[in-house]
């Protein structure tokens, strides 16, 4: 094994936290934590409270990062993305304040037109990078064609619009609905069947190229159900009770961070968000922290 000193840790794990969250993760000793999209969207939430925030983080965590409020990048309506901007601009700056290293995006709905979508996400992106300054913009993956944040659709955003600061952000729940069609059928059980190891290893390997910095592996176990025999929609539930397994997803992620970043010494560090439900994410964040390290102790 190549002995490798970095100045941070190459992993980092936590989960969302609003301020008065914050002490119960650090109790757990968690590395990081994100500011969730529900406290941007909150008018009592003032530059004291990300102050706040920002300044109970210092010494503890290694990481804050935060979710951009729920609004999509692409609208017919020219009304809609101004006040998506100066919403989205604004969310930004608070980050800013409350020293968060990169702000993460739903990317939003591919409208009619596809091409014309992915133009105006990236026309959307260049201008939050603009208030952004150093803070890093990470687009996340979606789980369903109706919506931009496939590997493919990020990486036409990226190279539209051309900076360092843009990266990829794996909702790893989304990737497997939408790469094993799961939309299309509802059929996990079936679907968990092909998510083996080899499945998340070749999903990670094309997104690499994507990641700037961060390799940004988001999870919850999910289920899903059609609403009036038409619409896909997916349910987060509690660690142990949905799908994909994490055995072969944990072994990918140890597999690949040794493999692929570790020993080729690639300038990037590994952040394991939990994104499930509220009410379940500290003791969830703490199992699926243990599945992946304990794979990763079996390859060092």
């Amino acid at each position: 094994m190549v002995i490798i000193m970095r100045k941070r840790p190459i992993l980092d794990w936590g989960t969302y936290n609003g301020l008065s969250s914050l002490p119960n993760a650090m109790i757990l000793g968690m590395r990081l934590t994100e500011i969730p999209p529900r406290v941007f969207s909150r008018r009592a939430m003032d530059e004291k409270y990300f102050k706040e925030y920002g300044e109970s983080c210092k010494g503890v965590f290694t990481t804050v990062t935060a979710h951009a409020p729920y609004y999509s990048l692409t609208s017919e309506e020219k009304s809609t993305l101004k006040q998506v901007e100066k919403a989205m601009t604004s969310a930004i700056k608070m980050a800013k304040i409350a020293n968060a290293e990169i702000f993460n995006l739903h990317i939003g709905s591919a409208l009619d037109d596809r091409d014309k979508a992915i133009d105006m996400a990236a026309d959307m992106v260049k201008r939050i990078l603009k208030v952004a300054r150093d803070i890093r913009i990470s687009l996340e993956t979606t789980y369903s064609p109706k919506f931009l944040g496939s590997i493919d659709d990020i990486k036409a955003i990226i190279e539209k619009v051309k900076s360092d600061r843009v990266t990829i952000s794996l909702q790893l729940d989304n990737d497997f609905i939408r790469e094993l069609e799961i939309y299309k059928t509802g059929n996990f059980a079936e679907a968990n069947k092909k998510a083996n190891e080899e499945f998340w290893y070749n999903l990670f390997k094309k997104a690499l190229p994507l990641v700037k910095g961060y390799l940004s592996l988001r999870f919850a176990q999910v289920m899903g159900m059609y609403l009036k025999k038409k619409f896909f929609v997916k349910k987060r539930v509690p660690f142990g009770r949905g799908f994909p397994d994490i055995g072969p997803l944990a072994r990918a992620i140890a597999r690949f961070v040794i493999k692929e970043i570790y020993e080729k010494e690639l300038p990037i560090e590994v952040h394991i968000i939990y994104t499930g439900l509220p009410y379940t994410k500290f003791r969830d964040s703490i199992e699926l922290y243990n599945a992946i390290l304990r794979e990763f102790a079996e390859l060092l």
